[in-house]
């Protein structure tokens, strides 16, 4: 019993009028919220008399973003931005919902912000009045995460994008490749979640009302919005990541030309100082007090035709 109590992190019945009631046990109709990771839970979901699978499928180890519908109830699998200390939001948690007519039941692992603001909604007796209002305020909650998640990505890939344009500091490019990780990483379930949605709305569409139905295609508009926008920062990245790798070639050609434009002008005078280091006898000037001068003037005038050959060719 203990350990089955332990699973269990609230279990509330609706009074109708957007309060709440502490339920006697777990087989009352409102809703129970469990801990799938802790000893029990599986006991608790199949004291419930759930439809074959559904218990299993709750207390799942890795899930996808899905939604099931039948003639006993909803199934609905979604992520949510991971907001607790210490963590990644990236690293989203898994929310699992079982949707009837007189019970909701949803599990998570990790401490989800969103069930616990509904939560706090109906403890203050402000919160919807039915089920699946319930339901529909934590995926609203859900979305509106997602919404401010993908709003604080917009804004750091616009601060990076400044800064970089002021400073032109390649050290940038980890803050740019790591917001694509994030956004790579949020992606991957986002699009499998706006699915799930648009499959739980047709196929309740007979049993929900118009204000659910209502409800439910306005969160889908907010996560098909948030899609876009994540599309849209994944390309900024990629421009900006492009930009700074072209910048720094051209810093590098212009680098690697000036050297050559170098090498080139004191080639000919190194040929110079070559020859006439040789150890040889028969070198002229040996015997000359004004050979030196000479050949320092003859550089000059080498490297002075170099120079002059690039500058009426627009080399320099």
């Amino acid at each position: 019993m203990g350990e089955t109590m332990t699973a269990v992190v609230f279990n509330y019945d609706l009074d109708g009028m957007g309060g709440i009631t502490e339920a006697p046990d777990n087989q009352s109709a409102g809703w129970l919220h469990l801990d799938y990771s802790e000893p029990g839970a599986y006991e608790v979901l199949s004291s419930l008399g759930l439809p074959e699978g559904v218990a299993e499928s709750l207390v799942r180890e890795d899930t996808r973003p899905r939604a099931t519908v039948t003639s006993d109830g909803a199934l609905l699998f979604l992520r949510a931005i991971n907001l607790n200390p210490g963590s990644d939001p990236e690293d989203m948690v898994s929310l699992r919902m079982w949707i009837t007519p007189r019970q909701l039941v949803t599990v998570r692992q990790r401490r989800l912000l969103s069930v616990q603001n509904v939560r706090e909604a109906l403890e203050a007796g402000q919160g919807p009045g039915d089920l699946m209002g319930v339901a529909l305020e934590v995926i609203k909650q859900v979305a509106s995460r997602i919404t401010t998640f993908v709003s604080s990505v917009e804004e750091r890939i616009e601060e990076v994008e400044v800064r970089y344009l002021e400073s032109q500091d390649f050290g940038e490019r980890a803050g740019v490749a790591g917001i694509r990780r994030e956004v790579a990483t949020v992606k991957r379930f986002l699009s499998p979640q706006k699915d799930a949605l648009n499959s739980l709305l047709n196929q309740m569409r007979e049993s929900l009302t118009e204000g659910d139905a209502f409800h439910l295609r306005d969160h889908i508009d907010r996560i098909t919005r948030s899609l876009e926008d994540l599309d849209m920062i994944r390309e900024r990245a990629l421009v900006l990541q492009e930009e700074m790798a072209n910048l720094n070639m051209e810093q590098q050609n212009q680098r690697m030309y000036a050297l050559s434009i170098i090498a080139a002008i004191f080639l000919p005078i190194t040929f110079v100082t070559g020859v006439f280091g040789m150890n040889v006898a028969g070198l002229p000037g040996i015997e000359e007090p004004g050979a030196f001068s000479m050949v320092v003037i003859s550089m000059a005038a080498l490297t002075a035709g170099v120079m002059g050959y690039f500058r009426a060719n627009r080399w320099l």
